[in-house]
């Protein structure tokens, strides 16, 4: 299955991945799960949102255990973020089929759509959109970097999306949701290959707009010029000292200039704000300083500052009965973590808990990102474990 997967996507020049929702790699890892399902006997299903899913018994019986990740990429992404949870979904019930286990609950394994939110802007847009956190109203409104919107992109690929919004009957018929994920952190580098996550840091994305003035770069003086490069510049700089001081994080990793010439002052900048921080607070204060700095940068610069929040997720705490039960079952660790997660997002909505799979360099996002296969198979082992905990009993 891993095999399988490793080309589809994949850039050559860079080693990365570029699978992005409702493109043609993101079509071909949608057909292979769809493949894997049906290999195995499984009821194959495609929610109104366009998230997969694979039943063992009756997709509509009450009390179903969920397993599963996501297929999509950051740009430039790691073979292992989300596919992995995939992959090893698939080959824990395998396991536990090889053991003779018998199911007294519906199992199911999902591919929740556009986890990454590289094309949209929005992460986690598949599991959103089902817990209710993102309307059908707001998604449609959701553009990539060429002006399509969301649901013209879902059309454009064979999918319906006139149904996108909440499915609280689906949700209400799932006892638990279990994520396993290669971690994104050193946490287990010295220790087990497989953890527990305790909690998700809250974090959000920040669109900053510098509105300049454009003109030619080779005749406007300085100081003529309304400079927005130089706002943005300032505002990376602020972002990265106040994170520090706040023993939070910001990144600024995405920016798009207009119009975008060599010899040409930029008239408008956009850059992409990506903060966490372990509280609420924190993370709330260290986003008011940031676009305060920006302002007052922007004042000299003769520059003007615009902030919109593109998305915002709270502290996570996952279900405090079930995060134990997998511990004490696995005699693992219990683990923060600053990334986000489809099973944070549910996590308001149903029990859900997630497994970590050690990552011996905390590279992810990244092509260097990797996990040893000794280790990714124990992960294996501690899903399938768990899984037979939950839905054989």
């Amino acid at each position: 299955m891993w095999a399988e997967l490793l080309p589809v996507g994949r850039s050559a020049a860079s080693g990365g991945y570029r699978r992005f929702a409702w493109n043609s790699a993101d079509a071909e890892c949608r057909a292979w799960f769809e493949q894997q399902a049906r290999d195995r006997g499984l009821t194959y299903e495609l929610d109104r949102n366009g998230n997969q899913w694979a039943w063992l018994g009756d997709p509509v019986a009450p009390g179903a255990i969920v397993t599963g990740s996501h297929l999509d990429s950051v740009p430039d992404g790691g073979a292992f973020d989300g596919p992995l949870g995939v992959v090893s979904s698939f080959a824990a019930l395998d396991e536990l089929r090889g053991r003779g286990a018998e199911f007294s609950k519906p199992l199911a394994i999902v591919n929740f759509g556009d986890e990454e939110g590289a094309r949209f802007g929005v992460a986690c847009t598949g599991s959103r959109l089902t817990a209710g956190v993102l309307s059908r109203e707001a998604a449609y409104e959701l553009r990539d970097a060429d002006g399509l919107r969301l649901p013209d992109a879902m059309e454009k690929a064979g999918y319906d999306p006139t149904a996108l919004g909440a499915d609280d009957d689906r949700l209400a018929r799932i006892g638990a949701f279990v994520e396993l994920h290669v971690e994104q952190g050193r946490y287990l580098a010295e220790g087990q290959p497989v953890g527990v996550a305790g909690a998700i840091w809250p974090h959000g994305r920040w669109r900053f707009d510098f509105h300049g003035e454009a003109n030619h770069a080779g005749t406007t003086r300085i100081e003529d010029r309304r400079d927005p490069m130089l706002t943005y510049a300032n505002t990376v700089l602020s972002a990265r000292k106040k994170a520090k001081l706040a023993g939070a994080l910001a990144t600024f990793g995405k920016v798009a200039v207009e119009p975008n010439g060599t010899n040409a002052i930029a008239s408008l900048v956009r850059g992409w704000l990506d903060s966490r921080a372990a509280d609420e607070r924190t993370l709330t204060e260290l986003v008011a300083e940031i676009e305060r700095a920006a302002a007052e940068r922007g004042e000299r610069d003769g520059v003007r500052v615009e902030l919109t929040r593109e998305s915002y997720t709270p502290v996570v705490d996952f279900d405090g009965p079930l995060r134990d039960r997998l511990a004490k079952l696995l005699d693992a660790p219990v683990l923060p973590t600053g990334a986000g997660h489809d099973a944070g997002i549910l996590a308001s909505a149903i029990p859900t808990a997630m497994l970590f799979v050690r990552n011996p360099t905390g590279v992810s996002h990244s092509p260097a990102e990797h996990a040893e296969e000794a280790d990714c198979l124990a992960g294996v082992t501690a899903l399938a474990d768990v899984l037979e905990d939950l839905a054989c009993q």
